[in-house]
Parts: structure tokens; C-alpha cells; sequence
């Protein structure tokens, strides 16, 4: 009997000394855990509400399974909790390691949850950053899907992904950054501004944008904004400017300069004198006089007195040329007759003797001893028109009279400029 109750005794205090070591072992918990005497089991430690502050930079606090998360505060998170079926059991081990991986942080105001960059979830807790289909996310949205797991181990092959904005993509450090559409061709048909979250397309010299906003279109420049004085042509990306016959091209490359062929191509005649017009030439006689009149100098032709066929014509005749360009606006002055001699007690009248009977010209006298040819009518070329202009002259008690002539030949270019 005495030797019955002895080993009872004996297996009850084997079995409270078994008791006292299992407590001891059960209340040793994973790094970022603690021991709960009342559920008698291990239960997460919020770092964000003892950690004095944990988030630099200007980030967020978020705590999980085993560790925190730091994020920037214009972060939205949406934690989809899957109940574990058990609370997590004390463990030896990892729990260091991965409670030190959690509660690491960065400098630059960036997400610093490194414990996630090194191993594609948070420590110990299981914080798995995923897509979620079944939420809409936008720019500066985390989708998190809480799986409380065992805080003894850390998954083989975990896996971590950030929902980004549009334009934007995941980098190798878990952050959101810019994609360079500029780098990925063919975005833009020829010139591509990259910006954050975007790009736009840009067109070089000459070249416009399609409706599509990526290819680029010709720009007709001669039907936009013809910069030529005289003919226009398109060719891809540019124009180029010509110029009519009798003109070159100034060193502007866009006006156009009129040839003298008097100086450079004369293909006038020795007895012929060369005059130089917009756009072209002509040649004239050295002598234009015609019997009875001879020359006394340079286009000039006098009636001899001795000559009893003069008596009813001018006493001389004055060859002068002039040339202007087609369509000229009107009225216009353009060419000025003045008396060379002056009489005594003599009176001057001007009047246009012939070659206005369409009444293109009006003859003003401006002066006792000149007057002013007006271009009243528009004239249109090529075209040449012959003006006499006749000065008489009268004494002032009628004993002497005379007159003179000066022969206007006017050249009109074909063109406009």
C-alpha cells in the first residue's frame, strides 16, 4: 500500500515539473510578438503605437502580422482580412530577422517597407501587396490582402506587387516610377517629350500634328503662310521659292530681285541704246530723231528754224523712258515735266498732246514752269504706252509763241512686283 501511493506521488511531480517547462516554452515568442497570460498564446505587437517615431520622411504607420509598414501618407489602403483559423503559436527562430526586415525605413520619402523589397512580403505577418480584381485601385492606392500566417517562417517564394497609376510602373525597389514611353518606340512619329505619367509628341520644322496626336503631316507652307514673293513650291517638310523670268532671288531666299540685262546679257545693237524694265529690256535707237529734226545731244531732237517745215511743228522733242509695275494702286504721281528755259514775261501751259485716249493719265501743273503726270487708271502688262507732254509757251502780250515736246514711253512689267 505505502509503496502504491509513493509512486503516485512521484508521476505527479514529473508531470508538474513537464507542465512548468512546457509554459516556459510556449511563452518565448517570434520577434514582434508577445506573450498573452490570459489566451495563453502569442499576439502581435503594434510597433506604430510603441515605436517612437517609426516612419521618417514624412510617412505613415501601418501595422501587420510581426512589423509595420511605412507608407506615404496620401496612401489608401484597403486590407482584406482572412481570419487565421489559429492565433499564431510562440516560436523560435527567424523572428529577429524578420521583425528587424520590417521595421527598416529609408531616408528618401519613399515606401519603406524594405522588408518587402528584400523579400516580397512583410515579415512574419504575411502582408501580401496584390491587385486585388475585386478592387478599384487608382495613383497612390495600396491593395492589401492581409493572410495572417505562422510569424515562425517566411514564404519560400513570396510575391509583391503595387498597383501604379497609369504611366507609371513598379521598380525593383517596390515604388512606383515614371515609364519613359520616349525610350519604348514607336510612341511618337518624330519628336517625343516624355513627362511624369506621360508623354505628348512633338513635330519637327515644317511638320504638323495628326488628328491622331502621334503621326506628323506635311505642312503646305505656300497655301498656310506663302512667304514668296513670287512662286511658291511645297517640297516635304519645307518650301522653297522661285522667281518669273527677269528676276533672281534675293539672299533672303523669299524676294525675288529684278535682273538689269542691260548690264549683264545686253543684246542690243551698237545704234541701239538698252533700258532696263521690271522683268525685262528693251532697246531703243540712239537716234530717235525723225526729219526735220536732228540730234543736238543725247535723246534730244530740235527743228531746225531754217527749215520752213518747222514752223507748224514743236521745237523740239525730248525722248524720255520710264518704266513701272502691272496693276499699280492709283491715283499715282509718276513722272514730273519741267521747263529747262525760261522767258521773260512769259506764261507756261502743260497738256497731254496724245496717247491718253483711254484716259489712263492726268497731266496737273504744279508750278509757272512744271507739271505732275498721274497715273490714274491701273495699267496691266506687259504693255508699252507712247505720252506726248507739250509745254507752251506765250509771251504775255501774244507776239511769241512756242512749244516743245517731251515723248514719254512708259513700260509697264508683267508683274506686280
Amino acid at each position: 500500500m505505502l509503496k502504491a501511493l509513493f509512486l503516485t506521488m512521484l508521476t505527479l511531480a514529473l508531470v508538474k515539473s513537464q507542465d512548468t517547462e512546457e509554459t516556459i516554452t510556449y511563452t518565448q515568442c517570434t520577434d514582434g510578438y508577445e506573450w498573452d497570460p490570459v489566451r495563453q498564446q502569442c499576439k502581435d505587437i503594434d510597433e506604430c503605437d510603441i515605436v517612437p517615431d517609426a516612419c521618417k520622411g514624412g510617412m505613415k504607420c501601418v501595422n501587420h502580422y510581426g512589423g509595420y509598414l511605412c507608407l506615404p501618407k496620401t496612401a489608401q489602403i484597403i486590407v482584406n482580412n482572412e481570419q487565421p483559423q489559429q492565433e499564431t503559436p510562440a516560436a523560435e527562430g527567424v523572428g529577429a530577422a524578420a521583425n528587424a526586415a520590417a521595421t527598416s525605413s529609408t531616408g528618401t520619402g519613399g515606401v519603406a517597407a524594405s522588408g518587402m523589397a528584400a523579400s516580397g512580403v512583410v515579415p512574419g505577418g504575411g502582408f501580401v501587396a496584390s491587385a486585388a480584381a475585386e478592387v478599384q485601385t487608382g495613383r497612390n492606392n495600396f491593395v492589401i490582402r492581409r493572410n495572417p500566417a505562422d510569424p515562425q517562417r517566411i514564404p519560400a517564394n513570396p510575391s509583391h506587387r503595387i498597383q501604379c497609376a497609369t504611366g507609371y510602373e513598379q521598380s525593383e525597389h517596390n515604388v512606383c516610377q515614371d515609364i519613359d514611353e520616349c525610350a519604348i518606340p514607336p510612341y511618337c512619329h518624330q519628336r517625343c517629350v516624355n513627362t511624369p505619367g506621360s508623354f505628348y509628341c512633338q513635330c519637327s520644322p515644317g511638320f504638323q500634328l495628326a488628328a491622331n496626336n502621334y503621326t506628323c503631316v506635311d505642312i503646305n507652307e505656300c497655301d498656310a503662310s506663302n512667304q514668296c514673293a513670287q512662286q511658291c513650291y511645297n517640297i516635304l517638310g519645307s518650301f522653297i521659292c522661285q522667281c518669273n523670268q527677269g528676276y533672281e532671288l534675293s539672299s533672303d531666299r523669299l524676294n525675288c530681285e529684278d535682273i538689269n540685262e542691260c548690264e549683264t546679257t545686253n543684246e542690243c545693237r551698237e545704234d541701239e541704246m538698252c533700258w532696263n524694265y521690271h522683268g525685262g529690256f528693251r532697246c531703243y535707237p540712239r537716234n530717235p530723231c525723225q526729219d526735220p529734226y536732228v540730234l543736238t545731244s543725247e535723246n534730244r531732237c530740235v527743228c531746225p528754224v531754217s527749215n520752213a517745215m518747222c514752223r507748224e511743228l514743236p521745237q523740239s522733242i525730248v525722248y524720255k523712258y520710264m518704266s513701272i509695275r502691272s496693276d499699280r494702286s492709283v491715283p499715282s504721281d509718276i513722272f514730273q515735266i519741267q521747263a529747262t528755259t525760261i522767258y521773260a514775261n512769259t506764261i507756261n501751259t502743260f497738256r497731254i498732246k496724245s496717247g491718253n485716249e483711254n484716259g489712263e493719265f492726268y497731266l496737273r501743273q504744279t508750278s509757272p514752269v512744271s507739271a505732275m503726270l498721274v497715273l490714274v487708271k491701273s495699267l496691266s502688262g506687259p504693255r508699252e504706252y507712247i505720252v506726248d507732254l507739250e509745254m507752251l509757251t506765250v509771251n504775255s502780250i501774244g507776239t511769241f509763241r512756242t512749244s516743245s515736246v517731251l515723248r514719254l514711253t512708259i513700260i509697264v512689267g508683267p508683274f506686280s512686283f
